[in-house]
């Protein structure tokens, strides 16, 4: 079975260029400021996972676009899962610190 034409081929690209671009703002407002409170850590573990699955189907199925797309976003989702995952797990600490006092 052939590839994609040209065209199709760079309408993935193009769509996937925008979904990823599209997260940016956001993932560097939130590794610049730290401040994760208003992230869902159940949402954030589901999503990267999610993109972590599409970077598999895309390596699998020798996908460009989602291959590329995916692991970039996988990236800066991973960075901003670990901050989240660190602030929940600090205010645990935190929490049971104040029990014990």
């Amino acid at each position: 079975m052939a590839g994609p034409s040209p065209s199709v081929a760079a309408l993935g690209y193009v769509a996937a260029s925008l979904t990823t671009l599209s997260f940016f703002p956001q993932a560097i407002k939130t590794l610049r400021s730290g401040d994760t409170s208003a992230i869902s850590l159940r949402m954030y573990v589901l999503f990267t996972s999610g993109i972590a699955l599409w970077g598999l189907y895309g390596l699998l199925t020798g996908d460009g676009p989602l291959i590329i797309a995916n692991a970039i976003t996988l990236v800066s989702a991973g960075l901003i899962l670990e901050r989240k995952a660190r602030a929940v797990l600090s205010g645990r600490a935190l929490r049971a610190r104040a029990r014990g006092r």
